[in-house]
């Protein structure tokens, strides 16, 4: 099409210029400009190696250069290539599916939606069948209720609509009354702000701290790639500091200070320190005593303390238990001009896994009224979170109650779904351990085990020859071998020298044999192969 259209124009021009009668001296002129119309259209017609594209790797923002996201990074697409290559030509490989181990995405792995979440949802989003009779026999009472609760808060009970850039306010007062249940300490509604999960949240508040890259944010190492990646993006500094996989992740104040010391020598101003509980990728929960000793580090050292909670529902052993910093730094005495804390929430990970919906919230507290304002101003620009996400949010922090005609089915649901978690890290727990120069901590919490590899010298000098990552060299190969996709332990960060991969609990528990003979399987051979 723009081939005839520029033969077209062609044709058009020369017949216009042939009716016309200029001078010798126009005509000269025209001529010139008839030939650098027709030559530039001509060069149009064909394309040539001599284009030169407006966006190239080195004309963009370079932070988009430096930031990475391992979860969904190589190893991700070559089991996307496979899964497509099983489907076009079957048999074609040594294994009959993908076993996706390496993104906490729950529902994508057959875990089914909390049920009265879903109705209330769906009443929501289409509140005529509310008044409809069959709808009493359809849904239960106490989900209808809650949708006309909610839509009563909603201007134009529209869920199509933008909503307060906050979120909305009868939401996030429920918001606060389950953090308030939750912790036995008030919560202000206008504290939060709903986000469209936990991670838009992280980056408003990495756009609000990172100045420059003489800003550094304390993260734990091994972290989850969204802090680096969005430090990166934001053009700040990521001061590590580690876990110790010898105390069971365990965090120490002293390593903090160290690094802040570090930091501060090197000239960077540390503004927050990032702590995840339950820990991702590592399954750590932290003991309160520990978690005091981090109040305290934050508060004497001037740091705002970044509380990632997503997984506060995810705690599978009896000795621990989750506690919000909220409820830790207050129950030490801390208000709002003690300590700046921001937690943050979401719908997509405890039992319920609705990634897709997208909801979240943090809890800013301990700001003052100015800061507070700019918050809001960085909320406004995006105008709100989804309000189905806002509605989940609320659902999460506020789920049936004893007495309520959904609570049994709820508590059944809700029950099954963390058992069975439990269940899943602890098989692949003991398999892990089972296996030559594997070590795996115990999975306390979240979604996640860390193992260790010890990889033998042949097999680390095979991968420097492939130009990759030791852990990476392995879970590619275990893909390969297998369909079984981890996530390298090089792209969440570890000690030098170290190696391991992330493998979520997620996929159901009848494939979690197959995971297990899989990766066995495998270890046994590649150990063989690259045995010193």
């Amino acid at each position: 099409m723009r081939k005839f259209v520029g033969v077209r124009l062609r044709t058009l021009l020369i017949r216009s210029l042939d009716h016309q009668k200029p001078s010798s001296s126009s005509s000269a002129s025209l001529s010139s400009s008839q030939s650098r119309f027709l030559s530039s259209t001509s060069m149009a017609d064909s394309s040539t190696s001599s284009h030169v594209s407006p966006v190239t790797l080195q004309t963009i923002n370079p932070k988009v250069l430096k930031c990475e996201y391992a979860v969904r990074g190589e190893i991700v697409s070559i089991a996307q290539s496979l899964q497509q290559e099983l489907q076009e030509k079957p048999g074609s490989l040594p294994f009959d599916e993908i076993l996706y181990c390496n993104i906490g995405n729950p529902q994508s792995l057959g875990q089914q939606p909390i049920t009265f979440f879903r109705e209330v949802l769906a009443l929501c989003d289409h509140p005529a069948i509310l008044d409809k009779s069959e709808t009493q026999g359809l849904f239960s009472a106490d989900a209808i209720e809650r949708a006309w609760q909610i839509l009563d808060q909603i201007p134009g009970r529209a869920t199509g609509a933008y909503s307060h850039s906050q979120g909305i306010k009868g939401l996030r007062d429920t918001i606060a009354a389950g953090i308030e249940a939750r912790d036995g300490y008030p919560a202000n509604p206008n504290d939060i702000f709903l986000t469209d999960g936990a991670s838009p949240a992280v980056h408003m508040m990495m756009q609000l701290l990172i100045r420059s890259e003489e800003d550094g944010i304390l993260c734990p190492i091994p972290q989850y790639p969204l802090y680096s990646a969005s430090i990166a993006l934001h053009g700040g500094t990521l001061v590590p500091y580690y876990l110790d996989e010898a105390t069971g992740w365990g965090l120490e104040a002293s390593e903090l200070k160290k690094q802040l010391d570090a930091a501060k020598s090197k000239g960077i101003s540390v503004r927050a320190l990032v702590v995840i509980n339950p820990g991702n990728p590592t399954g750590q929960v932290l003991a309160e005593e520990n978690q005091r000793q981090i109040v305290e580090f934050c508060k004497q050292e001037g740091l705002v303390l970044l509380a990632d909670e997503v997984y506060q529902e995810n705690v599978y052993v009896p000795d621990k238990q989750f506690h919000s910093f909220k409820k830790v730094s207050r129950s030490m005495g801390y208000g709002e001009d003690d300590i700046a804390l921001v937690s943050f929430q979401s719908v997509s990970k405890g039992y319920y896994g609705e990634c897709g919906k997208r909801g979240g919230y943090m809890e800013v507290t301990g700001f003052s009224s100015e800061i507070r304002e700019q918050i809001y101003k960085v909320a406004s620009v995006n105008l709100c979170s989804n309000i189905s996400g806002q509605i989940l949010a609320s659902l999460v922090m506020s789920p049936p109650k004893v007495g309520d005609e959904s609570y049994e089915s709820y508590d059944a649901e809700r029950d099954g779904i963390l058992s069975s978690l439990a269940r899943r890290a602890k098989t692949l727990e003991d398999a892990l351990n089972s296996l030559e120069g594997i070590t795996c901590n115990r999975a306390e919490g979240a979604m996640y085990l860390f193992p260790r590899i010890n990889l033998p010298q042949k097999a680390i000098k095979a991968a420097e020859a492939a130009n990759t990552a030791p852990d990476a060299f392995y879970c590619r190969q275990l893909l390969n071998a297998t369909g079984v996709v981890v996530v390298p332990g090089s792209g969440f960060g570890q000690v030098s020298g170290t190696w391991h991969f992330r493998c979520t609990i997620l996929p159901q528990e009848d494939k979690i044999p197959a995971i297990v003979t899989r990766i066995t399987d495998f270890h046994k051979k590649f150990m063989d192969e690259y045995r010193d």
